[in-house]
């Protein structure tokens, strides 16, 4: 985990899962060779640095239900 990277030029995204409701979701940047999430409803709260591959393991998790 990485906390002291500069995310000012980050283009954050959303799933296209999220709809425009304000529900609960997660944006994410890319910042090569780092993973980048925070809170969509919260961008200033915080922000967690994974590898890709954490963040596959964490996109393969949920896909399966593994977090229901």
């Amino acid at each position: 985990m990485q906390n002291s990277q500069d995310l000012t030029g980050a283009q954050w995204r959303k799933s296209t899962y999220s709809g425009g409701t304000g529900g609960e979701c997660l944006e994410v940047a890319d910042l090569t060779p780092r993973i980048a999430i925070r809170d969509s409803k919260n961008p200033a709260h915080g922000t967690l640095t994974v590898t890709p591959e954490s963040f596959a393991r964490f996109v393969a998790a949920t896909t399966a239900g593994a977090f229901d």
